[in-house]
């Protein structure tokens, strides 16, 4: 069966919150946090820039999308 995003089922994310990842940043939203992947999961990270790569941590698992933080 397709599904066309990870809500569809619930929170079937592929990340939960409190998680670690080591990622490099892909692109840039609208209010300037960082944008990465993971599983084609996109997780806004809030003061990374493109091209950084970095640790970072979830802290929220919304429904098609997650926020982190980059862990120093």
């Amino acid at each position: 069966m397709f599904r066309d995003d990870y809500g569809s089922k619930g929170n079937s994310a592929p990340i939960n919150e409190g998680e670690e990842y080591d990622v490099k940043i892909e692109d840039t939203g609208r209010d300037g946090d960082g944008i990465t992947r993971i599983e084609g999961f996109v997780i806004f990270v809030s003061g990374a820039k493109v091209g950084d790569e970095v640790k970072i941590r979830i802290n929220s698992v919304r429904r098609n999308f997650g926020f982190a933080e980059v862990v120093e």
